[in-house]
């Protein structure tokens, strides 16, 4: 019975010119686009600096900094006030002030003050555009500065002495005393583990393949009952003696094939245009796949179980995905957010999937390190199905 049920589910999937060609097509244009736009690094950040010094020591500063990839030089203005009015009309993102006499400081041994100023309308860019600027300074007092004074390498130059937020006309400017100092004998080291590049496309693309998956194996079969009900077919399957197990089965089994294959097509891309691939073993992926896959499409056929209308079916299933999508860690840290958003991630599937993903993938986890994540994952899978065949009424009176 069920083979013949497969085989009109994929009838109609075919008859459809439209979805199979969506099905191939999201997930190349998804890999494609998504990891350059979703981009975490912040670059290109316009900034001014305000010379008083013009000196050797004051230009070689300004090189060192104008050759970062980090920071467009827009303008070198005479006074700090004239770079504050570039910040309010938006030629600005960040001002650093070098005050006079900054050479005869850097040899004499005294501890010269720059400042420091980020425009903090757009936390994000002002922060690390600031803490940006920060590092390329204590570099160059760490390369230039202390030879001058006859210090070596592993004395340490850059020390924020004070931080001060103040408002100017509409800009709100996070400014900073970057105080030049030495710290005899210190030395930092800093290893980066698990991702030594800091390449952010091998932390995000593993979750936007979850999210492909969520869209997919979501949406879909949360479109398929109801989609029936509209067109009057459910009322011939409701006098055949099919059981409820079995119309589930037979709709769900499409839509799992299909999130594997979206998977399948998502690693090769992932290889083919980025070079990512995973540490640990594809089959650790596909198995916590199949669980998740099992839940995400047993929660779309409770959706359309309970909806009576396609509209009705997407509008609920939307608010579910945008629900899940923004608390599972994909744009930002569980760690990071409130306390009562972390309780509820906690029955959010894709937290469980995108942990897995991301230690797979940047680790080499196994199933014995994801141990939390298999449970999880299982329970969501049985809930969600055995509520898909309880919820589904054969016979409507």
């Amino acid at each position: 019975m069920i083979k013949f049920l497969l085989e009109k589910e994929f009838k109609q999937l075919m008859r459809n010119s439209f979805l199979p060609r969506l099905i191939l097509l999201f997930p190349c244009m998804v890999m494609i686009l998504m990891p350059w736009a979703m981009n975490l690094e912040i670059k290109n950040i316009s900034l001014n600096i305000v010379d008083n010094d013009h000196s050797v020591t004051s230009r070689r500063l300004i090189d060192k900094i104008a050759a970062s990839t980090y920071f467009h030089l827009t303008g070198l203005p005479g006074s700090y006030d004239e770079a504050l009015k570039n910040i309010e009309v938006g030629d600005a993102d960040v001002i650093l002030e070098i005050p006079k006499y900054f050479e005869r400081d850097c040899t004499g041994g005294s501890s010269p003050h720059v400042l420091i100023a980020a425009n903090a309308v757009n936390g994000t860019k002002g922060g690390l555009g600031g803490s940006y600027l920060s590092n390329i300074i204590q570099g160059y007092a760490t390369e230039a500065v202390l030879p001058a004074r006859g210090g070596t390498p592993s004395d340490r130059g850059g020390d924020i002495a004070a931080q001060d937020v103040s408002t100017v006309g509409a800009a709100q400017l996070s400014t900073f005393n970057f105080q030049f100092s030495t710290l005899e004998g210190a030395q930092l080291s800093t290893l980066n583990l698990f991702n030594p590049n800091l390449n952010y496309k091998l932390f995000m693309i593993p979750a936007l393949m979850v999210m492909l998956l969520t869209l997919i194996c979501g949406f879909l079969p949360a479109l398929n009952i109801v989609g029936e009900k509209e067109v009057g077919t459910i009322e011939q399957i409701n006098v055949t003696p099919v059981s409820k197990f079995t119309f589930i089965l037979a709709k769900l089994l499409p839509y799992w094939l299909i999130g594997f294959v979206v998977l399948t097509i998502c690693f090769i891309l992932a290889w083919l245009l980025y070079g990512i691939t995973p540490i640990g073993h594809f089959l650790v992926i596909y198995f916590f796949a199949v669980l998740f896959v099992l839940a995400m499409s047993g929660l779309g056929l409770v959706i359309s179980n309970h909806s009576a209308t396609m509209q009705q079916s997407m509008f609920v299933m939307w608010f579910c995905m945008l629900i899940l999508i923004l608390m599972s860690g994909l744009f930002t840290p569980i760690s990071s957010m409130p306390e009562w958003a972390q309780v509820i991630t906690v029955v959010n599937p894709l937290k469980y999937l995108m942990q897995v993903m991301r230690s797979v993938y940047l680790r080499g986890g196994g199933i014995g390190d994801l141990l939390p994540e298999l449970g999880a994952l299982l329970a969501f899978a049985l809930l969600a199905n055995i509520w898909a065949v309880k919820s589904f009424k054969k016979v409507e009176g």
